[in-house]
């Protein structure tokens, strides 16, 4: 009955163990996240209202080591946390976000059911396409008639001609300009995160 009881107690305090640390690395990308998300640099061959930044990168590193939901609520906190601070919701952070979802989102649950190298290669590819690809009717259906609102379409469109004249509208804009540069963001997250994640696993893990 002892051996019983140890056992159980000792289960009962790894489950803790294990969700007391999921919440900490949640927690501590979130904000590694949010401080990128404030770093925005010009997006080349792009309008000047297109900024990069890399703050999927944390999230993208937590949907690996602890699963899709992780990555998927470090986009949402970093988020929320970009809002508190900005003093408004606005239509930018809800773009971020769902973006963020799905690049991690995705590419986690691909890479929880074949945790390889290559599973991590084609996981975060897949990713980064999903991402490309909503980008374009979300911005068409969410964003851009936000933006019309402070910034007429008319000029919007004139933004992209500037620099390729042959987008005749705001949706053929989106497929060459944005869809593009959102793949590459993508990308580039994951070249970094290939380059760092085997170093930071352990920790992330909570392995020794």
């Amino acid at each position: 009955m002892a051996d019983t009881t140890n056992t159980a107690v000792t289960s009962e305090t790894r489950r803790q163990n294990v969700t007391v640390h999921y919440i900490a690395v949640t927690g501590i990308l979130s904000a590694i996240a949010f401080i990128l998300q404030l770093i925005e640099i010009p997006a080349p061959l792009m309008p000047s209202f297109v900024k990069l930044d890399f703050s999927d990168l944390p999230a993208l590193l937590g949907a690996f080591a602890m699963g899709p939901v992780c990555g998927i609520l470090i986009e949402l906190i970093k988020n929320l946390i970009h809002c508190l601070f900005s003093g408004s919701f606005a239509v930018g952070e809800l773009c971020n976000f769902v973006l963020g979802a799905v690049f991690t989102g995705v590419a986690g649950v691909i890479y929880k059911r074949s945790k390889t190298k290559k599973g991590a290669i084609l996981a975060s590819f897949i990713g980064a396409i999903a991402m490309a690809v909503v980008s374009v009717p979300f911005n068409f259906a969410v964003v851009y008639p936000v933006y019309y609102n402070f910034m007429p379409e008319e000029t919007i469109l004139a933004a992209y001609q500037a620099i390729f004249s042959g987008v005749k509208s705001i949706f053929q804009s989106l497929v060459v300009f944005n869809m593009p540069f959102t793949f590459i963001k993508g990308m580039i997250d994951v070249v970094i995160t290939f380059l760092i994640y085997k170093r930071l696993s352990p920790l992330l893990k909570g392995r020794n």
